[in-house]
């Protein structure tokens, strides 16, 4: 592989990892809001009997943005399930080759479709600037409902840096042990 081409590609996994890890950092935060929220709901309404929709929707929001933003930068760390019978102890190509397959025919697949079939929705939330069903809830759905564009596009580029970090791995290419195992630790 050419050397252009080699470091076209690094270059491409270091720029996607590095978006995925500043955006898994910065929706982290939302897990100290979460906590708060639930809190403030918790005493409001079980020692003062006050209940505000739009509080309760705000933790499911934020929570929900949490697992849906920060699934690249879980990706990026290696942190999702996985069946590793024989995936734990496999040499570095074997699980190149695993990760290079996996990426293109099973994940990218279906993000592609979660993309197709989510994207007429979210539009038709903007268009009708959709609003929560219940009296008192958050007037912004359609802000949340775009947060399934961001999961599909920072999943995706993830998934593609994993596949082109995996194809580098195949083709002997040097990269140091972070960008193997595509994190910055």
């Amino acid at each position: 592989m050419g050397f252009t081409v080699k470091n076209s590609l690094i270059a491409v996994v270091r720029i996607i990892d590095g978006f995925n890890e500043w955006v898994g950092r910065a929706v982290s935060w939302l897990v100290v809001l979460m906590v708060i929220n639930v809190f403030c709901v918790v005493v409001l309404r079980y020692i003062f009997s006050v209940g505000w929709i739009w509080m309760q929707e705000t933790y499911v929001w934020m929570h929900g943005t949490v697992f849906m933003l920060g699934a690249g930068y879980t990706l990026l760390h290696d942190g999702h399930v996985r069946i590793d019978l024989f995936y734990r102890e496999a040499s570095a190509k074997y699980k190149a080759a695993v990760n290079l397959v996996g990426s293109l025919f099973m994940a990218l697949p279906l993000i592609w479709i979660t993309f197709d079939k989510s994207w007429p929705i979210v539009v038709r939330s903007w268009e009708s600037l959709e609003r929560s069903a219940e009296a008192g809830g958050l007037p912004a759905l359609y802000l949340f409902k775009s947060v399934i564009i961001g999961f599909c596009i920072l999943f995706g580029v993830q998934f593609i840096a994993l596949a082109l970090r995996s194809l580098l791995i195949l083709l002997d290419v040097e990269m140091d042990s972070a960008e193997q195992q595509g994190s910055e630790a």
